[in-house]
């Protein structure tokens, strides 16, 4: 999920949730029932909304949707039904995550039919729903109220025509999905799910996928690394899209250098190579300024490398935080060398991280190990 608030006052919540997306939301209930008021909706929507953060709108949407919809659940969600638009396209493959203002319509479905009684409605509500926009959060709630009809309806969806359904498979069992409260049942349970969806045909889905193996790696890093294997060995998906799906299911693992998941991906532990001049072009760093690494490698043998370097931020307690960044995957011949440089903006106003002075470490990391550190001062 993207953040709130970017650079330059750019306003995430206003840009999905504001008074022309409630107006289209309103028409489209209008459209399927003439009874529905269009214009009250839309005034008691806006009232108090700019006070808001993002998920607090989808919340107050759906508040508000209750006063206009059926009390009757059964009947509201056939409401919710019929005002739906056409699915996304069919046509499509990956990028096309849907129409956040249908969020709240997920959350009306989760405050009012979590009932034992409403799950088969509320369920078949989210599948047509998440055609329109991802259903992601909404089905964990009936995870973790109604695992076992929630995941025997799974793994029908696994095979759904529809390449958004059988994305919310393993988008929603997720064990760390972003902006979304954990699951109860165990991060091994939905395992079996993915056994199907790792030979789908689709990148939207088989990058969920590589991401929901990500978020395992940090419980079960081994029981990642023996799925993956067995299903290169057993040859469903095309080699080269699972390879894709195993270098981003790794990366955490990779990151923190882990030999395991390095000789997987077929780089060495110990590669056999000579790192020269490595060094940062200035000592002394302003905000908004950029690091600037430059260094020659060279290859006592073939090798395939997976070149990182490791900013230590400095935190506003005084300790240190590392932050693992890509710079270049290579294949080096035996002999051969390559200069390589890199230079890396430390941004003043970064949403996902804040800058404070101090001495900061770069460190260059190589198939997991590191050749080196430099250090630098930023300024305040």
């Amino acid at each position: 999920m993207p953040t709130e608030k970017g650079s330059a006052g750019f306003s995430l919540k206003d840009q999905l949730f504001n008074r022309e997306r409630i107006e289209y939301l309103a028409g489209l209930f209008a459209a399927a029932d003439s009874r529905f008021d269009s214009d009250r909706f839309v005034r008691e929507s806006m009232k108090g909304l700019s006070r808001l953060e993002l998920k607090e709108r989808i919340v107050h949407l759906a508040e508000r949707l209750e006063k206009h919809l059926s009390p009757d659940f059964a009947v509201a969600a056939q409401q919710i039904t019929d005002a739906m638009p056409p699915p996304l396209d069919p046509r499509k493959t990956d990028d096309d995550f849907g129409d956040f203002i249908f969020a709240p319509l997920g959350e009306f479905v989760v405050r009012n039919g979590l009932e034992k009684k409403h799950v088969n409605r509320s369920l078949r509500t989210l599948k047509a729903l998440t055609q329109r926009f991802s259903m992601e959060d909404a089905i964990r709630a009936f995870l973790n109220g109604h695992p076992e009809r929630t995941l025997n309806e799974l793994q029908k969806w696994s095979t759904h025509k529809n390449y958004h359904v059988r994305r919310l498979v393993s988008e929603g069992t997720r064990p760390k999905l972003p902006w979304s409260k954990r699951l109860s049942i165990p991060v091994t349970t939905p395992l079996p799910l993915l056994e199907q969806l790792h030979a789908d045909p689709t990148r939207y889905v088989t990058r969920s996928v590589a991401n929901h193996l990500n978020d395992l790696t940090k419980s079960h890093p081994d029981l990642v690394l023996e799925m993956l294997q067995r299903w290169k060995q057993a040859a469903k998906q095309d080699e080269k899209e699972l390879r894709w799906i195993s270098r981003h299911a790794l990366r955490t693992l990779v990151k923190q250098g882990s030999a395991e998941a390095l000789a997987f991906l077929g780089f060495r532990p110990d590669p056999q190579i000579e790192v020269s001049g490595y060094k940062l072009k200035r000592s002394k760093i302003r905000p908004g300024e950029a690091i600037d690494i430059s260094f020659e490698v060279a290859a006592r043998r073939d090798e395939s490398l997976m070149v990182d370097y490791v900013i230590d931020f400095v935190k506003a307690n005084g300790k240190h935080s590392p932050k693992v960044h890509k710079l270049k995957q290579l294949a080096l011949k035996s002999g051969s060398s390559l200069s390589m440089r890199k230079r890396h903006v430390l941004r003043a106003n970064a949403t996902t991280y804040t800058l404070y002075p101090g001495t900061h470490h770069v460190t260059l990391q190589i198939n997991g190990k590191p050749f080196g550190t430099q250090s630098f001062e930023l300024l305040p």
